[in-house]
């Protein structure tokens, strides 16, 4: 053979590489010859992603879910409470509160309760009179429904006519604490059975209401003794006028003491704890993370292991004309092509977990693709990075002592 020819040779050699489908091909032959190493390398990656995309889609339907209660509640809710004197005494609300409220520009609506301190409801009268269950027992304005945005599980609400008389209607928590199912029964409050008239659903802005016995106001001061002192109003005003109605709303109450009145905003309870939710999330992704960076060291450990098993495989390819580039091209496809499966596997288990969780807690699914798509590429970041030392020691086997090995 000439100069010529044998340049010609060499540079062809070196421009010579394996075709992508026979680098896949060889890829799975060498993953099926190992099915459980490769399985468990896989698994490794699965997990690490998995658990990541779970904690983010998890979150996310959560905060999905909590955005979709403030829409659907609103954000102008404002909650107006006693609070205590400059000696550290508990101060009362003037008992016309809630209709000096009314009469604000802006306000829409305005409901209250007021605490009975001194009065507790059982089940019968047979009851230990300590066992209490944390249940409170309130005097209930018409309108706490309407402005509080409460539904009701079952029965009907106080109106005019049944909150002069000795009915009930209970929040979620206090009718599941005293075991009523359904509306019609009667439960024993301040010394006499009162008819259970209701039950509620969880209110997300007024949870106060869930371990709550309500009474018409009525039926509270002529049976109970209450003063019509409210302890808790609730007022809904528009977008447009809430800081405003937020700032006179003190002085509005008790002109006197405007101190002694706290206001607050119970939709930034809802929105304080989505933000918790995403700091636990960024926590959580990072064990994912750690997850992750052990299953790639698990690949990479397979994959060294698989190097010295196919020393002979390695020395006959080279034999056979392979150079270090084609050697270096197959152990590294199998790397990604292991850390990839394993990657799609974990994104599968993390939506199904996102989905079936989501769906348990009656939450709206909310998968995020940028996650997906990123986990999906650290995988074969992972895999490359994995791969690329046993890559390169399997191509530095020189033919001989490969076949000798």
């Amino acid at each position: 053979m000439t100069a010529t020819g044998q340049h010609a040779g060499t540079a062809a050699q070196r421009r010579s590489s394996i075709r992508p489908a026979d680098g896949f091909r060889l890829a799975f032959t060498g993953i099926r010859a190992r099915r459980l190493r490769s399985v468990l390398s896989a698994l490794g990656i699965a997990i690490g992603i998995a658990a990541m995309l779970a904690v983010v889609g998890i979150s996310s339907s959560s905060q999905a879910r909590v955005t979709q209660q403030l829409s659907s509640l609103g954000t102008n809710l404002l909650r107006a409470e006693a609070g205590k004197s400059l000696f550290g005494d508990e101060t009362s609300l003037p008992p016309d509160t809630v209709g000096k409220i009314r009469l604000m520009n802006g306000v829409e609506s305005a409901g209250s309760i007021g605490v009975l301190t001194s009065v507790h409801v059982y089940r019968s009268p047979l009851a230990d009179p300590n066992a209490t269950g944390g249940i409170q027992v309130a005097a209930a304005d018409p309108g706490l429904l309407t402005v509080t945005g409460t539904t009701l599980h079952s029965g009907v609400w106080l109106n005019k006519a049944t909150s002069k008389y000795p009915a009930v209607v209970l929040g979620s928590a206090a009718a599941q604490r005293l075991g009523v199912v359904e509306p019609g029964g009667l439960v024993w409050l301040g010394d006499q059975y009162f008819s259970v008239l209701g039950v509620l659903d969880p209110s997300p802005l007024a949870p106060e209401l869930d371990a709550s016995a309500l009474t018409g106001e009525q039926a509270a001061h002529t049976l109970l003794d209450w003063n019509r002192s409210p302890t808790t109003v609730y007022e809904r005003s528009t977008e447009r006028s809430l800081e405003h109605v937020r700032k006179l709303l003190p002085r509005t109450v008790n002109p006197q003491a405007p101190d002694e009145v706290s206001v607050s905003r119970p939709s930034d309870a809802l929105a304080a704890k989505a933000a918790i939710d995403q700091a636990f999330t960024r926590l959580l992704v990072g064990i994912g993370a750690i997850a992750l960076l052990v299953g790639g060291i698990g690949v990479a450990n397979t994959m060294i292991i698989s190097v010295i098993e196919r020393r002979r495989e390695v020395g006959v390819r080279r034999a056979l004309g392979a150079t270090r580039a084609h050697i270096r091209t197959q152990f590294l496809t199998e790397a990604l092509v292991l850390s990839g499966l394993g990657g799609c596997l974990g994104a599968l288990i993390g939506c199904v977990t996102t989905a079936v969780i989501a769906w348990l807690n009656a939450w709206p699914v909310a998968i995020p693709l940028e996650p997906v798509a990123i986990g999906l590429i650290a995988t074969l970041v992972i895999g490359a990075a994995a791969g690329l030392y046993p890559a390169m020691r399997a191509a530095g086997i020189p033919p001989t002592s490969a076949l000798n090995g």
